[in-house]
């Protein structure tokens, strides 16, 4: 059965669009850790390690990486790397200022845990950005990407408990990919849980996220600008609660199946609409299990345009 088809069908049946969740608190948005990656113990990175200044210093920066040492890695300047990067275990990757910057190549958080990646640039990468497999409690958060060839920030290979809050994407097509295939279930089911909030899609194509099997993913309070192809897509068993977003001239902003992968449940809720079309949804997502600052979706705008990207968190 074709996508359409199975769109069509499910819409006939008429599913139900609820989901159980915990109430989000009455606090205003902020720059501190909330979602997914709060849960599976929690998030911390490099804290309490070793600090080690990189500067532009790309060999550096990559023995930095890969060492099995608890630290938090401050870049300044531009690195430009000539593949892939292995990022092992317990680090803080963040950049100083607005400039730092990684080029060439990006991060590859493979098989590992407890990492956090702030306030850089990722430009002109050759495979993805940030790429995120086999690993859990991951934030990845006020980073500024644009002009790559494949994913901005891709999660799949049972990754899960992961955050991604407050980047700016522009200038780029396939933004966050989530679960690589139809045929990864065997390792996915029951993972690939991921928060996205507070994030800035400028003019991007497609892929804000698309998903595969996680359930629940939370998608709340993006702020989509001219996305040409469409926001969320929810595939292949997956459970998507798309709540309190603006999308603006965005005439796709969120719908169930893509491509030859098959429609899943997405549940909408509060979402707010300029010039956009309504979307396609239906099912039920599983609970949201932590609290969490919900912004008004009309307030989104504003509020992510200040604060999405590099330079509004100290390195």
């Amino acid at each position: 059965m074709s996508r359409k088809s199975s769109r069509a069908l499910l819409a006939a049946t008429a599913l139900v669009a609820t989901a159980v969740m915990v109430a989000p608190s009455a606090n205003a948005a902020s720059f501190n850790l909330e979602g997914w990656a709060t849960q599976c113990g929690g998030t911390t990175g490099g804290s309490g390690g070793t600090t080690v200044n990189v500067g532009s210093d790309a060999t550096a920066f990559i023995n930095a990486a890969k060492s099995s040492t608890t630290s938090i890695i401050r870049v300044s300047g531009s690195i430009t790397l000539s593949s892939m990067t292995k990022v092992a275990s317990n680090k803080t990757i963040i950049g100083v200022g607005s400039g730092a910057t990684i080029t060439g190549h990006g991060l590859n958080v493979s098989e590992a845990s407890n990492v956090i990646i702030r306030n850089l640039n990722f430009r002109n990468w050759k495979d993805d950005a940030i790429n995120v497999q086999y690993s859990t409690r991951v934030w990845i958060d006020h980073n500024s990407l644009s002009n790559g060839y494949d994913g901005a920030i891709d999660v799949k290979r049972a990754s899960d408990c992961v955050t991604i809050s407050w980047n700016k994407i522009s200038s780029h097509d396939k933004s966050m990919l989530l679960g690589h295939s139809d045929d990864n279930g065997g390792e996915d089911r029951g993972k690939l849980r991921v928060s996205y909030h507070h994030n800035w899609f400028d003019g991007t194509g497609q892929r804000h996220p698309r998903v595969r099997f996680g359930n629940p993913v939370h998608v709340y309070n993006n702020y989509y600008g001219g996305v040409t192809s469409y926001g969320v897509a929810s595939t292949e068993e997956a459970g998507v609660l798309v709540e309190g977003n603006y999308f603006e001239n965005t005439e796709d902003p969120f719908h169930r199946g893509e491509g030859s992968s098959d429609p899943a449940n997405l549940v909408a809720r509060n979402n707010h609409f300029v010039n956009s079309g309504s979307g396609d949804q239906g099912g039920s997502v599983k609970s949201i299990p932590y609290s969490y600052a919900l912004d008004s979706a009309s307030s989104v705008k504003s509020t992510v345009q200040s604060g999405a990207g590099v330079g509004k968190v100290s390195g």
